[in-house]
């Protein structure tokens, strides 16, 4: 008989198998990343498939040392020092057999930009909702393929409107752009790297269409929401102070 505590070799499988597990002892679990994605995406667009190579998770704070529980029940070896040092913000632990690894953000996403995670986790069962989960693309300064991949996958299978019924919310994203002028720069960059590049992932001519009309919807509910005064102080500023994070790559 297989080791039921034992990481599963197909990565979907595996992210599955720790939601399912993360439901049954009462963490506050959900995916983000590529994987999230996918589990959005069902079936995914053959033009928009890629290789995923770790799992990425968010929890709300509090969990921590209920999820370095769970995660060493499913055959988990923890990061130790960084845990120690990070563990109120985020948590490592790794799939040795797998040499995956697997990155959970607690009460907020952290890398170029902060994006919140606690006060929406329940919205969706297995993943952050929609809109965090585009922002968690848009919020890449140097835009790679696989981002522009996610980004692409969310806006053809996700219609844009007012609520997260199966769509990305674009007034929470207009919501969270309009109080943080770093944010709402990166992804406006972003927005015109995927106008220029979205018509080389393969998708048909009508199909790239409907991508640019929600990307545009999504545009101008940003466009639209009244800014904070902090976000109209620092636009005085504008590009000539850095207005981003280089995350450091954890081994």
């Amino acid at each position: 008989m297989s080791d039921v505590s034992a990481p599963l070799a197909e990565i979907a499988d595996e992210a599955h198998r720790i939601l399912a597990a993360a439901e049954q002892a009462d963490v506050q679990l959900r995916l983000i990343g590529g994987l999230a994605v996918l589990f959005h995406s069902d079936p995914l667009h053959p033009a928009l498939e890629r290789p995923y190579k770790d799992i990425d998770l968010a929890t709300v704070k509090g969990q921590s040392r209920k999820v370095g529980d769970l995660m060493a029940s499913l055959g988990y070896q923890p990061a130790k020092e960084f845990n120690a040092l990070n563990g109120n913000r985020r948590l490592l632990f790794y799939d040795v057999p797998n040499e995956r690894q697997v990155d959970v953000f607690v009460g907020t996403f952290e890398m170029c930009h902060v994006i919140p995670i606690s006060d929406r986790i329940a919205i969706e069962e297995k993943t952050i909702p929609l809109a965090e989960l585009l922002l968690t693309k848009m919020q890449v300064v140097e835009l790679n393929e696989k981002d522009l991949t996610d980004i692409v996958a969310l806006l053809h299978h996700h219609d844009v409107a007012d609520h997260d019924d199966d769509a990305v919310n674009a007034e929470e994203v207009a919501r969270l752009t309009a109080d943080d002028w770093g944010l709402w720069r990166t992804t406006q960059m972003n927005i015109d790297r995927v106008r220029e590049r979205a018509g080389t992932v393969g998708l048909s001519d009508e199909e790239h269409r409907q991508v640019m009309e929600r990307l545009d919807a999504l545009a101008a509910a940003i466009d639209a929401a009244p800014k904070s005064r902090g976000w109209r102080l620092r636009d005085r500023i504008g590009d000539r102070k850095r207005w981003y994070e280089n995350p450091d790559e954890v081994a």
